[in-house]
């Protein structure tokens, strides 16, 4: 990622414009401290898309603070906001056979291809060249099988997929400390049921 944001760097002092990103996020604390970092080199725009999301009032809530941060960031260009559908049922059709799998298996890259994969189709019908994903800043999540599954959507539809593992660097801690100094809602599970069960 570094390299991809000193180009755009370069190029910013050459005069060109930045490039359109489309950030796929999973949750308004996760998005802080990716959203500080690239929108200092692209013009931002946040597609909440998470159909893992299986109780209506956690997924409200999550896509109401994602909201509510993009109205009280500061960032150096205005960071836009695009709420895909819930597609719950989706979800769950996919995952059907892999209820038993542990956190972090198999059920885990289905969730993240399906996430993605409809990130970059949107990003390719909305004229958005590059996308991203807040998902690499949490811990929790393998940056490595991430970058995987963007790549292949990003061939698949013809977009560029930024490689990025956001929790370096202190992004996980930086996210912490943004968090906190907005007083978002930070949840201890990623908003499956199968996650909230451990």
């Amino acid at each position: 990622m570094d390299e991809v944001l000193e180009g755009l760097r370069l190029r910013s002092s050459a005069g060109s414009p930045p490039p359109a990103l489309l950030l796929h996020s999973c949750c308004g604390p996760c998005s802080t401290s990716v959203i500080e970092t690239l929108s200092a080199h692209f013009l931002v725009t946040v597609f909440y898309y998470n159909p893992n999301i299986d109780e209506a009032d956690e997924y409200l809530h999550r896509a109401e603070e994602q909201r509510r941060l993009l109205e009280m960031m500061d960032t150096p260009r205005k960071v836009g906001f695009i709420e895909g559908p819930r597609e719950t049922g989706l979800f769950l059709e996919k995952t059907k056979t892999r209820t038993r799998d542990p956190e972090g298996g198999p059920r885990c890259s289905i969730c993240y291809a399906l996430r993605l994969d409809r990130t970059a189709k949107e990003a390719a019908a909305r004229g958005f060249p590059w996308f991203a994903s807040t998902l690499s800043v949490s811990p929790l999540k393998d940056a490595e099988r991430l970058h995987r599954i963007g790549t292949a959507a990003a061939r698949k539809y013809g977009v560029l997929w930024l490689p990025a593992d956001f929790k370096k660097k202190d992004g996980y801690r930086r996210s912490v400390e943004l968090s906190a100094r907005y007083g978002l809602y930070r949840q201890d599970y990623c908003g499956c049921s199968f996650s909230r069960r451990g």
